[in-house]
């Protein structure tokens, strides 16, 4: 029988090896070779000829959907899965779209990456569980999955409407406004005002509402009325591991603000309005780099502690995030909610 070939593409090495000791127990699978980069990538491509390219797309020199699309269009026969840290639906869906076969998450049982592979090279298309679901909620959530009265709260928040100021604005009393915004905020996955306008900037084509200007200018206003509050950022672009880390967070400080941002200039721009005490900065930050990220928020604002985190611990990240700026570098695997209330004891004093 016919030895399926497959590349591996990834920037780390020991993550390379790790997939390949997965992968060994496959029968009829060989891995031809391995790369770490967009430029040796195509090279490989063209020597090796691969049944199957499993591929990390944050690689450097590496553009992901133009680069998978280009690589779809050269090899139409070949089967690309790729194998990330990444959950943002956007991001997942555009790679469906520019050509992959499956899409797996690299926190998933090796045994289930085992799986892809072989659906992926018997033609069949994978997504992993997590996302499975996540774009079935996506593809049910339209501008109808919230009422009326919802939306019209929401446009109270971002203008900085108070409890009373919607009861006033609405007809509706004060204890009525409390119980639709507990009900509102249970459906956004939220715990605050505060993190519905936020949830507003990030999603407001997929809920109906425009961002406007003052929904900014509420943020300021709600952190005005508890100018001693601890406010910490937290920085990364995969949603599903902010709000891991918001809610540890907000568990054992519920009087904290937490800001959340997926880039830099979003960072930059909650920073400024609400200078946070500490900044936890993922290191990859999809095209982005966080140990930028950490430089640009050390050097705005000096007082902020930054943190950086990542899944890959790498002592050149390290090295480089302290020269940034930085005041420690975590393993992501290490991120725990006693390591989170040590560090913000820590800030806090």
């Amino acid at each position: 029988m016919r030895m399926s070939r497959l590349l591996l593409a990834d920037d780390h090495a020991v993550v390379r090896a790790g997939i390949a000791n997965a992968l060994s127990g496959i029968p009829d699978l060989i891995v031809v070779g391995e790369v770490g980069d967009g430029f040796t990538l195509f090279a490989a491509l063209q020597s090796l000829r691969p049944d199957c390219l499993l591929i990390d797309v944050t690689m450097p020199n590496f553009e992901p959907i133009g680069d998978i699309g280009r690589a779809h269009e050269m090899y139409p026969q070949m089967k690309i899965l790729v194998v990330s840290a990444y959950d943002d639906d956007v991001y997942v869906q555009g790679l469906l779209a520019a050509g992959v076969n499956g899409y797996h998450l690299k926190d998933q049982p090796l045994k289930d990456l085992q799986l892809a592979v072989q659906r992926v090279l018997a033609g069949e298309r994978w997504i992993c569980s997590p996302l499975v679901d996540k774009l079935v909620r996506l593809r049910e959530m339209s501008p109808l999955s919230l009422t009326d009265r919802q939306r019209e709260l929401l446009i109270c928040l971002q203008e900085g409407l108070d409890n009373l100021g919607i009861a006033r604005r609405t007809g509706l009393s004060v204890k009525t406004v409390e119980n639709h915004l507990t009900r509102l905020y249970r459906q956004l996955g939220v715990q605050s005002r505060l993190e519905a306008v936020s949830y507003v900037h990030q999603h407001a084509a997929a809920i109906g509402l425009g961002v406007t200007s003052s929904s900014t200018q509420s943020l300021e206003r709600e952190s005005e009325r508890y100018p001693s509050r601890f406010v910490l950022l937290i920085v990364d672009d995969n949603v599903r591991y902010r709000t891991q880390l918001r809610r540890m967070i907000g568990k054992a400080y519920p009087a904290a603000l937490i800001l959340e941002a997926s880039g830099t200039q979003e960072a930059l721009r909650l920073a400024q309005a609400n200078p946070p005490q500490l900044a936890l900065v993922d290191v990859v930050l999809g095209d982005e780099s966080g140990i930028d990220c950490a430089r640009v928020l050390h050097g705005a604002m000096l007082s902020v502690r930054v943190v950086l985190f990542s899944a890959y611990p790498d002592k050149e990240f390290h090295r480089q995030g302290i020269a940034a700026g930085a005041v420690a570098f975590l393993d992501k695997k290490d991120v725990d909610a006693a390591a989170l209330r040590e560090l913000i004891d820590d800030v806090i004093g």
